[in-house]
């Protein structure tokens, strides 16, 4: 359950070495500043009306589109055929796949996107992983620090296990969709094709083609 393997299809992404012989998805977040410190970075030229902070260690792929108003800061890649829509706030330490969406007063600080994955509108993705074609709707939040400082930690099937990171926000599988306004608490994971209504919260691991809704309950094994 909490290997790439598991989460995600990753032989359409381009960076998928970063994944390479782990047995925990997790430790993707631990290597990703010196993986993005290992592929050619850097961006000539301004962008009309976009603020590029260290330009050099900010890759922009063929076909993406930056609109006036976001805020990129370095080391940044993001892949082709993007949009960053005004307001976007990239802080650093992000790896985004090919067709992403990163939207209006969505903050996104640490974290993979890989193929197709959209944060529109209004959502805060730290410290996370989001799959192929995964869709966070307006105002999903992806919290990555617990209440109490402390490691966090994975609970599945009776057991334990402590990722030994203090930030740690949810590892989202393909195909996933995510209901407005929900949260993701730190450590959440999602397996594939999960459903989840607006409105909640939700922690733990969840595992692959359920949906849920308020309360976290889990109705049924999605129809394939």
């Amino acid at each position: 359950m909490f290997s790439p393997e598991s989460l995600f299809s990753l032989e359409s992404f381009e960076h998928h070495a970063l994944f390479d012989a782990l047995s925990f998805v997790w430790l993707a977040l631990s290597r990703l500043e010196e993986y993005l410190r290992s592929v050619p970075l850097g961006h000539e030229g301004a962008i009309a009306g976009v603020y590029l902070e260290r330009p050099e260690l900010i890759f922009i792929g063929e076909g993406t589109v930056v609109e006036p108003g976001a805020f990129i800061r370095g080391p940044a890649v993001i892949g082709r055929n993007c949009c960053i829509r005004h307001g976007a706030y990239l802080r650093g330490n992000v790896l985004v796949g090919d067709g992403c969406v990163i939207g209006h007063a969505t903050e996104v600080k640490h974290s993979i996107l890989l193929n197709n994955s959209r944060a529109a509108h209004f959502a805060f993705v730290g410290d996370s992983i989001l799959g192929n074609d995964v869709n966070l709707g307006a105002g999903v939040k992806c919290a990555n620090l617990r209440l109490d400082g402390e490691c966090v930690q994975l609970r599945h099937k009776k057991e334990t296990v402590s990722t030994g990171l203090r930030k740690l926000g949810a590892l989202v599988g393909d195909g996933c969709q995510i209901g407005c306004n929900t949260v993701l608490n730190p450590g959440t994971v999602l397996g594939k094709e999960t459903v989840c209504c607006p409105n909640i919260s939700l922690g733990g691991v969840i595992e692959e083609k359920m949906f849920v809704r308020k309360k976290q309950e889990l109705l049924c094994e999605r129809e394939r």
